[in-house]
């Protein structure tokens, strides 16, 4: 499994960063970007974002 951002949806908020834990989450060029070495896969990030770019998908 894998947390995915989509590019095309997300508005760059700031909301998913500041609701991960880990810290696995940052906002490169406007755009919410998963560093998936420290993502733990937790999911608090998806509820998270206003605009349901978010998902949980499989590899």
């Amino acid at each position: 499994m894998k947390i995915v951002i989509d590019k095309k949806v997300c508005k760059g908020s700031g909301l998913c960063v500041k609701a991960c834990p880990v810290g696995a989450i940052t906002l490169k060029n406007g755009k919410a970007v998963i560093d998936d070495e420290k993502c733990d896969l937790d999911g608090i990030c998806i509820p998270a974002c206003p605009h349901d770019a978010i998902s949980l998908e499989e590899e």
